[in-house]
C-alpha cells in the first residue's frame, strides 16, 4: 500500500470515528431524554440540554472534514456515497438531538407535565423505547454494512406512528373532557409529535445506509418500507 492510499484510509477511518461518536453521544442524549421526562427528573434533563452544545460540534466538524476528504482525495463510488451519507447522517443526528434538547426543555420549563396516568395511557416510555431501538439498528447497520436490517428499522417506525395517532385521539378527548388542563394537554402533544419526528428521522438515516451500500435511492418512495422487506424476504403487511 502506497502513501497516498495509507492516508486515504486513515483519513476515512478517522471520519467514520468522528461519526460513531456523534451517533452514540446522540443515542446517550435520547436515552437520558427519556429517563428525564419519564421520572419529572429536571436535573438529567438539564445535562440533556448542557451537552446538545457538543453534538452542534460534532456535526460542524464532519462536515468539515467531509468537505476536506472530498477536496484532497476525489473519492468515487463506494467511498463517494459513504461520504455524502455521512454529511446527510450527522445532519439528521443534529437534529434528532435537538428534539430530545426540545423535550429536555420540557421538563425544566413547564409546570404542566403530564401526570404519571397520561405518560402510561398514552405509552410514551414506549414510543421512546422503539425510537432509541431504530437509532441504535441503524448504528449496528452501518458498522456491519448490513442494509438487510433496514426493512425492520423502517417497520418499526410504524408502530411509532400508530402509537402517535392514538396519542392524538386520546388528548383530543381529554381536552373536551377538562378544558382547564389545556396547557398541558399542549405540551404534552408537542412532545409526543417530537418523538414522531425522531423516528422519521430514524427512516432518513436508514435511507443513507442503504443509499451507500446498495446504491439505492430510497428517499420519496412511496414503497420504501414494501421495497426494503421484500429485499429482506419479510412478508408485506395486508392493505
Amino acid at each position: 500500500m502506497d502513501k497516498a492510499m495509507r492516508h486515504f484510509e486513515k483519513e476515512l477511518i478517522a471520519l467514520k470515528g468522528e461519526i460513531n461518536g456523534m451517533w452514540q453521544l446522540v443515542l446517550s442524549q435520547l436515552q437520558k431524554c427519556k429517563q428525564a421526562y419519564v421520572t419529572n427528573n429536571i436535573e438529567l434533563a438539564r445535562e440533556v440540554i448542557i451537552r446538545e452544545k457538543s453534538v452542534n460540534s460534532f456535526e460542524l466538524d464532519i462536515d468539515k472534514g467531509c468537505e476536506n476528504f472530498i477536496a484532497l482525495f476525489t473519492p468515487v463510488a463506494m467511498d463517494l456515497r459513504l461520504i455524502i451519507s455521512m454529511i446527510k447522517i450527522s445532519t439528521t443526528l443534529e437534529r434528532i438531538a435537538d428534539f430530545a434538547d426540545g423535550i429536555a426543555r420540557h421538563v425544566v420549563d413547564d409546570d404542566n407535565v403530564a401526570s404519571e396516568t397520561m405518560k402510561e395511557d398514552l405509552k410514551i416510555e414506549a414510543m421512546f423505547d422503539i425510537v432509541i431501538s431504530m437509532l441504535s439498528d441503524s448504528f449496528v447497520a452501518l458498522e456491519t454494512e448490513n442494509s438487510k436490517l433496514s426493512g425492520t428499522i423502517l417497520q418499526k417506525d410504524d408502530d411509532v406512528d400508530t402509537i402517535y395517532e392514538e396519542g392524538k385521539r386520546y388528548l383530543a378527548d381529554y381536552i373536551l373532557k377538562d378544558p382547564e388542563k389545556g396547557e398541558c394537554i399542549l405540551n404534552t402533544f408537542l412532545t409526543l409529535r417530537k418523538i414522531e419526528r425522531i423516528g422519521d428521522h430514524c427512516c432518513n438515516i436508514v435511507e443513507e445506509i442503504v443509499f451507500y451500500i446498495d446504491a439505492k435511492v430510497l428517499k420519496h418512495s412511496k414503497g420504501r418500507r414494501s421495497e426494503q422487506k421484500i429485499e429482506n424476504n419479510e412478508p408485506e403487511e395486508p392493505k
